[in-house]
């Protein structure tokens, strides 16, 4: 077969059944086996739409339905980027209509009568084209179809990747934080040793305990002091064990407060541990006055953190670490972290910031640095390492500074005795936290009504007439945040004071007036009321965070 398609279908179409004979004659003799012919547009049309042509040829000035009219109609049933022969052969000479057949959409344009032999020659090379632009067609189908599987695997690839890449990077976090678990138990044991040994002297002794006062109150000072360390370092460790989460928001952060904070937060693990190896190592701070950085608190606790880490682990016998933080002459603001240790060889340094990369054999991950230059490129920063072996290391990491922002705080001195006594809804599920909140209150001169649930806390407001509200985040049947919506629903102007322990769920859109953090004292509770039943005080204004 001469035909570049196996079998191709031909579509002739002219009103004059002579001219159909003769070209059904002349494909016959050639060897093409499925030639149809077709005196009347509209039927071919329909023939066409079920079975679609390889090559149509065409008379251009019939009745009813002329050739311009079949070679659009036939344009608009074909697939984008196909391709269909189109011949025109007409008895019109005029260089118009060749001219409008062609614009229209046809392939080529013969004039009767025309060349047998050329009009075969013309159909083959159309045939062949079209041979090969389906064969081109169906071959960037194959390949579409190959780079949509490949596309699809290397998609899979990369979610597994990250999915293993956020364990590891998890796992590092959590080999960070075991470092500091044995000292972070030893100083939670200190502490309680101090609060249960006065508070069985006290019970021990009670009566003894009642005629000594200055004694009962040192005791009970004592104890007071042991509780607040305790809930500093389990601030401490909340701050660092915050899940990160997606949608993170960077705040301004003073820095050096937040270095100032993870050097007292690794504090167990470059004292209480290096010491109990037969090392000492010596904290530094050197934390110049700068402006504040935009950054995630958690993330850069955590650069810290890890920083120091490796300065202790580069410090087998001993050294100090200088922590600084100063302005540069750009503005930016940097931190470095500097240690008096072993340093790093020339191939260390080129490697350290690759993912996996140690020299701890299995102590380690290989994820401390290569996590710190994450965070670091996260936030627009620059990491420079100063090294050489025997020398010690620096690290530098410089971020840009951003105007401080003008935070409100609570009056200063604020004591029990309120301008006035307001009848207080007190919601609050723990029977402990509860009666010690009632009892704040109370001091304060307040009356105080208590409800154990939302709902509970829901009802009451709605059936009396409560001049101020103070709830916790945590809540059943109905939670904290959900309880004010309610209440504002029946009394937009009421205060409201959330009490809760869950620091990193506050919802930030102003339905509560204050925020207090448990554990809580007296004294944030009274200043706290003071702002907000002052004078003119509103709900628009900034919400008053008691740390």
């Amino acid at each position: 077969m001469p035909a570049a398609l196996p079998d191709p279908n031909l579509l002739l179409i002219d009103d004059e059944p002579a001219n159909i004979a003769l070209l059904q004659a002349i494909f016959q003799r050639a060897g093409y086996r499925r030639v149809k012919g077709f005196t009347d547009p509209a039927e071919a049309l329909a023939v066409a739409a079920v079975s679609a042509p390889d090559l149509v040829l065409l008379d251009l000035n019939m009745p009813r339905i002329d050739g311009y009219e079949v070679t659009r109609r036939l344009r608009e049933t074909q697939p984008p980027g196909s391709f269909l022969p189109i011949l025109i052969l007409t008895a019109d000479i005029s260089s118009r209509s060749r001219q409008r057949a062609l614009a229209g959409g046809a392939t080529d344009f013969l004039t009767k009568p025309f060349d047998n032999t050329e009009v075969l020659q013309r159909c083959r090379n159309f045939l062949e084209t079209r041979a090969l632009h389906m064969a081109l067609q169906d071959q960037n189908a194959r390949l579409e179809e190959i780079v949509r599987r490949r596309t699809h695997d290397l998609e899979q690839t990369l979610a597994e990747l990250r999915a293993t890449q956020a364990m590891q990077v998890e796992q590092e976090r959590m080999r960070a934080l075991g470092e500091m678990s044995d000292g972070i138990a030893d100083d939670f044991n200190n502490q309680l040793t101090a609060m249960l040994g006065y508070s069985d002297l006290l019970l021990l002794n009670d009566a003894q305990m009642l005629s000594n006062k200055i004694l009962t109150r040192r005791y009970l000072e004592n104890i007071r002091t042991a509780a607040q360390e305790s809930s500093a370092i389990v601030g401490r460790l909340k701050k660092f064990c915050r899940p990160r989460a997606t949608g993170d928001v960077f705040l301004p952060l003073n820095l050096s407060k937040l270095v100032q904070e993870s050097a007292t937060l690794t504090q167990p693990r470059w004292r209480g541990q290096a010491r109990a190896g037969g090392a000492t190592i010596t904290v530094r701070l050197d934390l110049q006055s700068a402006p504040d950085v935009l950054g995630n608190a958690a993330e850069l606790r955590e650069v810290v953190a890890n920083l120091v880490f490796n300065a202790v682990d580069a410090m087998p016998e001993g050294g100090t670490i200088t922590l600084r933080t100063r302005r540069t002459d750009s503005g930016r603001v940097c931190l470095e972290v500097a240690d008096t240790g072993i340093g790093m060889s020339q191939e260390t340094r080129r490697r350290c910031l690759e993912p996996f990369f140690t020299t701890k054999h299995e102590a380690g991950k290989g994820l401390g640095l290569s996590m710190v230059y994450g965070v670091v490129k996260r936030h627009d920063g620059e990491l420079n390492i100063h090294t050489a072996p025997g020398d010690g290391a620096t690290i530098s990491i410089c971020l840009p500074a951003v105007e401080p922002v003008a935070i409100a705080s609570a009056p200063e001195g604020a004591t029990p005795r309120s301008r006035r006594s307001l009848r207080v809804l007190l919601v609050e599920d723990d029977p402990a936290v509860r009666e010690a909140v009632s009892e704040y209150l109370r001091c304060d001169s307040h009356e105080v009504s208590t409800a154990v649930t939302g709902r509970e806390g829901l009802e009451k407001f709605v059936e009396g007439n409560f001049d101020l509200v103070v709830t916790d985040l945590a809540l059943e049947e109905l939670n904290g945040e959900g309880l004010a919506t309610a209440i504002r629903e029946h009394d937009a102007a009421v205060p409201i004071i959330l009490v809760t322990g869950y620091t990193d769920l506050v919802p930030r859109e102003g339905r509560f007036n204050a925020v207090l953090h448990k554990p809580l004292v007296p004294g944030e509770l009274w200043r706290a009321i003071a702002q907000v039943t002052a004078e003119g005080a509103t709900l628009s204004e900034p919400q008053l965070v008691v740390l």
